[in-house]
């Protein structure tokens, strides 16, 4: 299932967009609508994205570098979410999954306690289980307590 364009618009506006890089509540180096620099983007100042290459070294982003990074982006938490969930989802409790895969990363989201609880059924546990992910740096931060609790209002979105 895709990301509907509304889960996109929210994914947006929860990460913001950042045309020059900076660094995330982790102190991680980000660029985008929340790309996470890796090792290699690092030391070649450059992006491979589908068939171009984005030199974020060499000056601010544009929209269009902005929005196909964020498509390219968002391609493996949806895979991710497709692979770890083995229950129906509605398109709003799929979205909102997604939009927390992308926070957290694959591995984490696999192997959480709210795959598990989802997988054998519990709809209900998802938004607690949502909730306890506010931490960076081993403390709570208060922009992600803000960002789940709109992805749990989304995921109890009819």
């Amino acid at each position: 299932m895709p990301l509907s364009q509304n889960g996109l618009e929210l994914l947006k506006d929860l990460e913001g967009i950042e045309y020059e890089p900076y660094r995330d509540s982790a102190g991680l180096l980000t660029v985008g609508c929340g790309h996470l620099l890796t090792r290699d983007e690092l030391s070649s100042g450059k992006i491979q994205c589908e068939d171009q290459i984005i030199r974020w070294k060499d000056g601010p982003l544009t929209d269009d570098e902005i929005n196909s990074l964020l498509q390219e982006d968002v391609g493996w938490a949806e895979a991710a979410v497709d692979r770890a969930i083995q229950v129906g989802l509605t398109q709003n409790q799929f979205d909102s999954l997604v939009l927390f895969c992308f926070n957290i990363g694959a591995n984490a989201f696999r192997e959480s306690t709210l795959c598990k609880l989802l997988n054998e059924g519990n709809y209900t546990a998802v938004p607690d289980q949502m909730m306890r992910w506010c931490y960076a740096g081993g403390r709570v931060v208060r922009g992600l307590q803000t960002r789940r609790a709109r992805e749990v209002a989304l995921w109890n979105k009819e």
